[in-house]
């Protein structure tokens, strides 16, 4: 009988998940993400971000965007440095900077300047009225996409849709400033997580 093996066989390692190659892809990949972001932002880094390129899963997403929120500055701008940052370091927190900022800035420089030669005109007061519909549906879509991610959530999906509600009232009934309703409502949130996650 042949002796037994001193260890078992290694299991087969799952795929890799796919990653930004370099800087550079991370810099390109950010400047046609903004580029897409007219109004709705937040469906675009979703899309781009979890279906497209699948750099991050729908729960990552969802915990690095609240990360987001919390600082200081345009959330998608702190979530490009924070994947930057992940991947490669303090050059790829710049790298994603730079395609966040560089040709953006220069299209709305430019859409400024036309804006101020034709903001009178009734044609674009009505369809930058427009616009606005479309991008208030854009960003309630991404909304009930992301709710999924909540069903392995540690208070469970019934409580979290009690904050997602509380949160809304908040922000349009009762029109509380966002840096009120972040340390309140998100407070609360996240002190009930942390109970149920501690030993």
């Amino acid at each position: 009988m042949p002796p037994a093996p001193d260890h078992a066989p290694p299991l087969p390692s799952a795929p890799a998940r796919p990653q930004p190659r370099n800087p550079a892809d991370l810099f390109w990949s950010f400047t046609w993400l903004a580029l897409q972001g007219f109004g709705g932002v937040l469906a675009v880094v979703q899309r781009e971000l979890v279906e497209k390129r699948r750099w991050m899963t729908n729960e990552e997403f969802v915990e690095d965007w609240a990360v987001a929120q919390t600082m200081p500055g345009p959330n998608v701008v702190n979530l490009s440095i924070m994947i930057g940052d992940r991947y490669f370091g303090l050059r790829g927190a710049l790298a994603a900077l730079a395609g966040m900022l560089t040709f953006p800035l220069v299209l709305v420089l430019a859409l400024a300047v036309a804006y101020a030669e034709f903001a009178s005109h009734p044609a674009v007061a009505g369809a930058l009225r427009g616009m606005g519909a479309v991008a208030a549906g854009l960003i309630a879509g991404v909304g009930i996409k992301l709710l999924a991610s909540i069903r392995h959530h540690p208070l469970g999906r019934p409580l979290c849709v009690v904050f997602t509600a509380l949160t809304i009232v908040a922000m349009a009934v009762l029109r509380w400033p966002l840096w009120w309703t972040l340390p309140v409502v998100g407070g609360a949130a996240c002190l009930l997580t942390w109970k149920r996650l501690a030993p």
